[in-house]
């Protein structure tokens, strides 16, 4: 397997960062290999990553490391295949512990963009923490 991120320039945008916090629980700590610092969303539902590639990759794999008690539920990838939309590819459904889950798409996708939607989460106020994520191909 390979990383896209690591292979390749791309831009992240989240939907929201817990309190406003970005210098303590930004995006950027998702990718930064650290067990230590992590994404944490702010409360409410749905909560999302954005990952727009500088060009097309193919994808099979996402890797994602939660907090226990802070993970998505009812998630789903949607993928930009051309430059006007995001298209839906496939739902996967994480388990509520601190272990790396890996998710394997049923048909590889090739595209510029990706999006992870997390509809729920098993937090009563809806936040999300991530401390890895990874997309390989």
């Amino acid at each position: 397997m390979t990383s896209i991120l690591k292979e390749n320039s791309f831009d992240c945008r989240v939907s929201s960062v817990l309190n406003k916090e970005v210098k303590s629980y930004g995006k950027q700590f998702m990718f930064d290999e650290s067990e230590e610092t992590c994404w944490n969303s702010d409360s409410g539902i749905p909560q999302w990553i954005l990952i727009n590639l500088q060009s097309e990759c193919e994808l099979s794999t996402i890797e994602i490391q939660f907090q226990g008690g802070f993970v998505g539920k009812n998630c789903r990838l949607e993928a930009r295949l051309d430059a006007t939309s995001l298209k839906h590819i496939q739902d996967f459904y994480p388990e509520d512990t601190n272990k790396v889950q890996r998710f394997t798409l049923d048909n590889p996708v090739r595209a510029s963009g990706f999006k992870l939607i997390f509809d729920k989460s098993t937090d009563f106020f809806g936040r999300i923490i991530i401390y890895k994520l990874a997309l390989y191909s």
